[in-house]
């Protein structure tokens, strides 16, 4: 498949069918996406977090790429394969920088720092970079250091992220020594395929 057909792919079915296996280990779903991947291949982004901790410890990882795996196998095997070329799964934690995917996100991280890159103008601008507000009647406010608040929908963000400064880390619960010395991506090869890659922030107007 070629890169504009990736593009035209649509998530929302993959998606619908990670998230109950997600649920499932009692984790929540953050990110289903396509990215870059090694070689040809792109790779199939899941990003899942334990809601006490905000990330993902390296057991979880395992088990929830385990049991993605076998779900989309025997769907292969029932000749209903969701994703009908080659790919590799990246199961991860968001990270200390994030990605804002969800509403409630600008909620949980308020006082942060977030770089937003929106879809449509929103206020004359496309590219936002504040401290997130909060949410105001189902929007998510950021105050832009350019244009000061600025509240806008989710369904204009194309892409949004939290900027690491020192306050995010020192609010960022640390993961367990022994987690960061053993960590190593995960990931699971398919067959078949081609792909490509998610845009970069821009705090551009």
């Amino acid at each position: 498949m070629d890169v504009i057909g990736i593009h035209l792919l649509d998530l929302k079915p993959i998606h619908d069918l990670i998230l109950p296996e997600v649920t499932a280990l009692g984790l929540d779903l953050v990110r289903v996406a396509w990215v870059s991947g090694d070689g040809d291949e792109p790779s199939l982004q899941i990003m899942a977090e334990r809601p006490e901790t905000r990330q993902l410890q390296i057991a979880d990882c395992a088990t929830l790429s385990r049991r993605i795996s076998e779900k989309f196998d025997a769907l292969e095997e029932a000749g209903k394969d969701p994703i009908p070329f080659a790919y590799r799964l990246e199961v991860s934690s968001p990270g200390i920088d994030r990605p804002l995917t969800r509403l409630q996100d600008f909620a949980d991280w308020a006082g942060h720092e977030a770089n937003i890159k929106l879809a449509e103008l929103v206020e004359g601008r496309k590219g936002l970079r504040g401290n997130i507000i909060g949410i105001v009647d189902d929007k998510a406010v950021v105050d832009d250091r350019k244009s000061g608040a600025i509240a806008f929908p989710m369904s204009a963000v194309e892409n949004a992220r939290l900027v690491l400064t020192d306050r995010l880390i020192a609010a960022t619960t640390p993961l367990r020594m022994e987690e960061l010395e053993d960590f190593d991506e995960l990931d699971e090869d398919f067959d078949d395929g081609d792909m490509p890659l998610d845009d970069p922030l821009s705090d551009d107007a």
